[in-house]
């Protein structure tokens, strides 16, 4: 399991771009109600891993900032929720119950 993705942060932002083609850091922030610094830590971690990409452009005059899931992460992505899906799907053990 992906211990990069585990981190619930990290879990939600790419959960939200598995989504999307692209998404823009305000949408991404508001959308998790995250602050910019924690958006940015943990959007900077999953870049470093190869995750996602960071674009950097302009609206009109105003800078702006877009997200992308790229293969890589999309495959860490899917195999995390593959792995938390057998997790779960596994019958529990049953315990012997003793009355107190």
């Amino acid at each position: 399991m992906a211990s990069l993705i585990h981190t619930p942060a990290r879990l939600q932002i790419i959960s939200l771009l598995a989504t999307a083609t692209e998404a823009e850091f305000a949408f991404v922030r508001d959308s998790l109600n995250m602050s910019d610094s924690v958006v940015s830590k943990h959007a900077g971690a999953l870049e470093k891993a190869g995750y996602i990409e960071i674009r950097k452009g302009y609206v009109g005059k105003r800078p702006r900032t877009w997200f992308k899931l790229t293969k890589e992460g999309r495959h860490a992505f899917d195999d995390y929720i593959t792995t938390l899906q057998q997790i779960v799907g596994r019958p529990l053990t049953a315990t012997p119950q003793t009355d107190h």
